[in-house]
């Protein structure tokens, strides 16, 4: 087991990172551990500890924006921003239950490092989108800042968004900077049943093609859909999200159910029946507590997600359903096995990346975990690694054998 280091504040980790540069040695950076079960198994000499940096050190909710230490828990960050009417846009998904571990045992730092946004995302961007600023050290051991509390403060390289979704293979974040939006006072779902995925791709398409302003889109096949809240028994169904003020929401309601009606008639899911819907839809939760069994986190065009989707769990055994109008596949196997060849061929014709999110570490060992890098795009990765960590200090393999 590694030895831990325990570190209060930047200066504290400043040094434990020159400490193991001069060492020779190599770190794992920990915050809760709430995600250590994501990505390559890596080995390392020690692990420094940053469950001390806590704290909102900013929050001003006229400006929208806050910062808060790495550590922070992200339940406490929404929670506050909840009690002002506010959210965190990108609706970070909890892969927590998914991975085995309580529910809201993330913290800001870990949200940050993998870059898990939501089903907003389609509506909002990703968690890197809101990304103002870090403070953070450097695998040379040298502190150092960029952006701040206003989007149009970055000049040059916008650092935060190369950080964000790097597993801190890079640097240690000591302090994130966001942009925060209005929590929408109301919310509806449109559910709709479709008779393929064919169709489902094609609902979704005209939906997101609408002036509707959709903000949560889903394929959600016969018996993963049953699974969900206010789904119960549910045939296959492509599930459509509106937010906003009353008026707005109650006609866009209306324009939505228009561009649905080729398709059939859409049943309507009302505020607390939509969030708690969502919210399943968010972390994953048909495929929480069944054990080690393989999950795959898969990114490709909308348009052939849901074909796609059902092509892989009739292929190898498994379930799953799509999230981001269909360019998020969830992909949950029969056992613990990755079939990583089979997945990744399949999903080759179509573009996009695979990500193994849940797997024995066996498995992850064995695996290629993220999305192999073609021989131009793993030069230069390897060379941003070396300009940030020369000595392989942070992380070391968590991503990519070898960086």
């Amino acid at each position: 087991m590694s030895d831990i280091i325990a570190a209060r504040d930047d200066g504290e980790v400043a040094d434990a990172v020159r400490s193991a540069l001069s060492a020779g040695k190599t770190l794992e950076i920990r915050g809760h551990g709430s995600k250590r079960a994501v990505g390559r198994p890596s080995q390392t000499d020690l692990t420094l500890d940053l469950s001390a940096l806590t704290g909102v050190t900013l929050y001003e909710p006229e400006e929208l924006v806050l910062s808060a230490r790495a550590a922070t828990a992200r339940a406490d960050i929404e929670d506050m921003l909840a009690a002002s009417g506010q959210m965190l846009a990108f609706e970070p998904m909890d892969p927590a239950p998914l991975l085995g571990s309580p529910a809201g045992a993330g913290t800001l730092g870990g949200l940050f490092a993998v870059n898990l946004s939501g089903p907003r995302r389609i509506s909002h961007g990703a968690v890197r989108d809101h990304a103002l600023g870090i403070k953070a050290v450097s695998g040379r051991g040298e502190p150092f800042k960029s952006g701040g509390r206003v989007v149009k403060n970055v000049t040059g390289y916008d650092l935060p968004r190369l950080m964000a979704g790097a597993f801190g293979t890079l640097c240690i974040a000591t302090e994130i900077t966001l942009k925060v939006l209005p929590r929408p006072p109301m919310e509806e779902t449109l559910v709709a049943k479709v008779a393929s995925p064919e169709a489902a791709a094609a609902a979704l398409s005209a939906a997101m093609g609408s002036s509707c302003e959709v903000s949560g889109a889903a394929f959600l096949p016969e018996g993963v859909a049953g699974r969900l809240p206010g789904l119960s028994g549910s045939p296959a169904v492509v599930a459509l999200r509106l937010e906003g003020v009353a008026p707005s929401v109650t006609a866009r309601r209306t324009m939505l159910r228009t561009v649905l009606a080729p398709f059939g008639a859409a049943d309507v899911l009302e505020t607390d029946a939509s969030r708690a819907l969502w919210l399943a839809v968010r972390d994953v939760a048909p495929f929480c507590g069944l054990g080690e069994r393989a999950v795959w986190r898969i990114s490709t065009e909308p348009m052939a997600g849901p074909a796609l989707a059902a092509r892989l769990a009739a292929d190898l055994g498994g379930e799953a359903f799509c999230d981001w109008a269909g360019g998020l596949i969830w992909l949950c196997l029969p056992g613990e096995s990755a079939h990583a060849d089979a997945v990744r061929t399949a999903l080759a014709p179509h573009g996009g990346h695979a990500t193994l999110i849940r797997a024995t570490a066996a498995e992850r060992a064995r695996t290629a975990v993220f999305q192999p890098l073609d021989a131009a795009l793993a030069a230069l990765t390897k060379r941003v690694k070396e300009s940030f960590d020369p000595g392989l200090v942070l992380n070391p393999g968590r991503m990519h054998a070898g960086m």
